[in-house]
């Protein structure tokens, strides 16, 4: 029973972290994206 709570507990552990890292890679994205859309109104 304790094997699979460890398992549970590690896939668990993988999952957040993934996630964490997409979201701070998809803010990345977005802010590049702001960037180049304030400069091409800056260039109108």
């Amino acid at each position: 029973m304790s094997r699979y709570l460890g398992f549970a507990l590690l896939l668990f552990t993988v999952a957040l972290a993934a996630c964490n890292t997409i979201a701070g890679a998809g803010q990345d994205l977005s802010k590049g994206g702001q960037a180049i859309t304030n400069e091409a109104e800056k260039v109108k």
